[in-house]
Formats: structure tokens, C-alpha cells, sequence
């Protein structure tokens, strides 16, 4: 068995980040841009006037003085005159400020006499403009690479940046193994299950940037499971769930090993998880996981989460961690590092008290992972912890 670290090492070691493809910024909501874009023009591109009012030269901004107002100017409607001292243009919130004026006073502070206007006896202080390129400039960048926010797309149409270069999404294939399967919602005899796994990690996957493709299940012989990585050939990463492990059923590590997979490892020092195995099949990586529905959820958020973001240009790192209060005195950890279901509340975190690996109710419950170092001493209630969020 090797540790959690060899192992992401090894993982990594199957991946690389993916081409780019350029698509219309309609459709880059969530994707990692992978390029540095830069903005075509200021924003504003010009100065604007910040609030409702009149536009004058702030140097004659005094209160009772009079001007003669020579027109009106709103957003999307500028006036292309020069304002000649003793003049004021009516402007609205978003309008160019015409030529000669650095000021806008508020409608508030001014009284209208047909074409006069005097303003009061106490004036705002603000000058009430948007100077141009505030916001920013013409050839100012978003750096790369990031996932793309809503924010992110916002200031992207500003910049009037109609494409942007994105990593091309991974294509994830997932192969459910076994005769004791069924698909959710089919009519399962008493001896057998619904497939959950698969769905669950589709999820996980597309929630994360890749796109994941659930292949027909494989049954418990050699044609069958052949067939299936067949059909994933032209995959990024291959996903088998179940049938990695080492009983007269589990024939997935022979199957493809026959059919040239390239074993990297095969077991991990972890609970759940433990019968995980990788390599690579063609042009494709694969990783074999645990059966154990909880088992193969948490090694998607362990290993496989890296594994894509590291196809997706974001690096080569583990899932973030941190640390927490434990809520409970917890005993000697076993020779295994564990992955217990927890729930974070604040900064304490509280196992769960059943970690066994075949309850989803449980994990469904969870939104974290206390994460206990192999081996590690028994833990008083208080003591410090490291968390891993679901």
C-alpha cells in the first residue's frame, strides 16, 4: 500500500493539462480561462455624469449663480456642443460630460426657471463624475488561470470581449461494475442494488468543470467489462467503479491489464478506500475505484477533484484543507490514514458515529471530512484537526 501523497503523485503523473478551445463568453460561465484577455477600450470610455443634474465649469459653481441651459444630454445621448462660461446642459445619471465642464450639481441643489437655472444657497460638495477609465483601461487583463465567475463575466462584456480561450472540459467516462447492479428507477430483484456511485461521481465531476459520460454497466465477466473500456477509449480519464479488488469477481484489474493498461499502483494507505488502483490504457487514464458507495465518493473528492483541476490548467495540488475544533474525544487512529463523514459547525467538527463505508444517508448528512493522519495518537475533545469540506 502507499500513502494518500504517493498516491495523488502517481495520479498526477497520468494527467496533463488539456487544450484550449474559444468559446462565446455566453457559454464561459464556470470554465477555467486559460489565457490572459485584455480589455479593448476604457471603462468608461468616457467621463460620465455620476447623478442626475446639471453640468457646469466647477469654477463657477458658486451658490445663487445663474446659468442659461443650451441642452440636454442622457445615456446613450451625448450633446456635442462646448459650454461657454455662464452656460449648463441638462444631464442625466450615465451621459458623456460635454466639452468645457467638470462638474455636475444635483437637480436638488438647483432651482429651474424656464431656461435659467440659479443654484442654492448650499451646494453638494461632490463633483459627481465618472472620470474616464475609473473602472479600467484599454489593455488592462484578466489574469489566467481562474474559473470564471459571474463577476468575472461581467467586467469580461465591459472589456467588450465577445470569446475567451477556455481549457476544453475533460471528458470523464464511468463504467459501473457488477452483476448486482441495476439503474435507478429499473425494478431490482431482492438480491440486488441500484447503481448510486456513478451518478454521484457524474455529479461531483460536472460540478467541478469536467463532463462526465455514463457508460452502460459491466457485468461480472470478461466481454462485458472489455466491451465498456472499449467504449471509453477516447475518454481523458476512465472511472471504473467496483470489481477492482482481489475476489473471484472483481475482474477489473485482469480485464485491463490484458487489454494493456500500464498499472501505476494498487491499494492505498486510507480507509475508505483502500482497494483503489491507476494506470493507463491507451491514451486514456484510468482509475479503479472502490466499490463502497461512500468509499468511491470520497475517493472522487480526494483524488479524483485534483486529478481534473489539474486537466483544467489550475495546477497539480491536493483538495484544500484546514483546520477545526474536534467536537469529541476520538481514540487511536488505525495503521490507515481516515477520511471520517464529519459535520462542521463553526469552526468545531464532529465524526459522525458510523463510518460505515456502504451509508450514503450518512455521507448525504456530512459536509466535511475530518482527516486523521495514520496512526495518530487518540485526540481529546478541543484538540486540532484537519477538515476537508464536502
Amino acid at each position: 500500500m502507499i500513502t494518500v501523497e504517493d498516491a495523488l503523485s502517481k495520479l498526477f503523473d497520468l494527467v496533463q493539462p488539456l487544450d484550449a478551445e474559444t468559446v462565446p463568453l455566453r457559454s464561459a460561465p464556470g470554465r477555467v480561462l486559460i489565457e490572459a484577455v485584455s480589455a479593448t477600450r476604457d471603462q468608461p470610455p468616457f467621463a460620465a455624469s455620476a447623478m442626475d443634474g446639471y453640468a457646469l465649469r466647477s469654477a463657477e459653481a458658486a451658490a445663487g449663480a445663474q446659468f442659461d441651459v443650451v441642452g440636454e444630454a442622457a445615456a446613450g445621448h451625448r450633446w456635442d456642443g462646448t459650454l461657454k462660461p455662464g452656460q449648463a446642459l441638462r444631464i442625466f445619471t450615465g451621459a458623456p460630460l460635454p466639452i468645457g465642464a467638470d462638474r455636475v450639481v444635483i437637480q436638488e441643489d438647483i432651482s429651474r426657471s424656464g431656461s435659467v437655472i440659479t443654484l442654492g444657497k448650499t451646494l453638494d460638495s461632490g463633483l459627481h463624475v465618472r472620470p474616464a477609465a475609473a473602472d479600467f483601461s484599454a489593455g488592462d487583463t484578466i489574469d489566467a488561470p481562474r474559473i470564471l465567475t459571474p463577476q468575472d463575466i461581467a467586467l469580461l462584456a465591459a472589456m467588450n470581449i465577445g470569446y475567451v480561450p477556455v481549457t476544453r472540459r475533460p471528458q470523464i467516462a464511468i463504467i459501473a461494475t457488477g452483476d448486482e447492479l441495476v439503474m435507478p428507477g429499473e425494478a431490482p430483484r431482492p438480491d440486488q442494488i441500484i447503481a448510486s456511485n456513478t451518478f454521484g461521481l457524474a455529479a461531483l465531476i460536472e460540478a467541478h468543470g469536467g463532463k462526465a459520460r455514463l457508460l452502460p454497466i459491466a457485468r461480472d465477466h470478461t466481454a462485458s467489462i472489455e466491451t465498456a473500456i472499449a467504449l471509453a477509449a477516447d475518454a481523458d480519464l476512465i472511472l471504473t467503479v467496483g470489481g477492482a479488488s482481489v475476489g473471484d469477481h472483481d475482474l477489473v484489474g485482469a480485464v485491463t491489464q490484458r487489454m494493456g493498461l500500464k498499472q501505476s499502483f494498487y491499494k492505498i494507505a486510507m480507509r475508505p478506500g483502500k482497494p483503489l488502483m491507476a494506470g493507463c490504457i491507451g491514451t486514456s487514464a484510468l482509475v479503479g475505484l472502490p466499490g463502497n458507495p461512500v468509499s468511491a465518493m470520497v475517493c472522487g473528492h480526494v483524488f479524483i477533484l485534483p486529478m481534473l483541476r489539474a486537466m483544467l490548467g489550475l495546477g497539480a495540488t491536493a483538495e484544500p484543507s484546514f483546520e477545526a475544533m474536534l467536537g469529541v474525544d476520538l481514540p487511536q487512529n488505525g495503521p490507515r490514514a481516515h477520511y471520517m463523514r464529519a459535520r462542521l459547525e463553526g469552526n468545531v467538527v464532529t465524526p459522525a458515529t458510523s463510518q460505515d463505508s456502504a451509508l450514503l444517508g450518512v455521507l448525504a448528512r456530512a459536509n466535511a471530512l475530518l482527516i486523521r493522519p495514520a496512526g495518530e495518537e487518540a485526540q481529546a475533545k478541543g484538540s486540532r484537526a484537519f477538515v476537508m469540506r464536502l
